[in-house]
């Protein structure tokens, strides 16, 4: 089960912010093209900023944590998951938080009216 660590704790983020995406309106899926122009230029400076670290053996991956699936530029799966899940997971958090402050903004001005 060790092998499984990464990927457990990468399905629980998505798992626990995924309810954003509905009591709060993130509308972060909702908005897919959004969401790949976010994620995907990111995620691929990082992908080769790993990929050129692990060429130059800067760093590794214990493979007691990891399943062994390896990518091109054996590049473990599970860091490719964590650079799409991550700024997902921050998106979610950062439209939430944008959805909340406007709720309270918007009460405020009918307040003041």
């Amino acid at each position: 089960m060790d092998r499984f660590q990464y990927l457990a704790l990468m399905a629980g983020c998505l798992l626990l912010t995924l309810p954003l995406e509905f009591w709060l309106a993130a509308r972060v899926y909702r908005r897919p093209r959004r969401l790949l122009l976010a994620v995907v230029p990111v995620a691929l400076l990082f992908i080769a900023w790993d990929l050129f670290a692990i060429r130059r053996d800067h760093w590794t991956f214990s493979p007691d944590y990891t399943t062994g699936i390896l990518l091109p530029g054996h590049i473990p799966l599970e860091e490719v998951v964590f650079f799409l899940v991550i700024p997902i997971c921050g998106l979610l958090t950062y439209e939430a938080v944008g959805t909340i402050l406007r709720g309270r903004r918007s009460r405020s001005d009918a307040a003041d009216a």
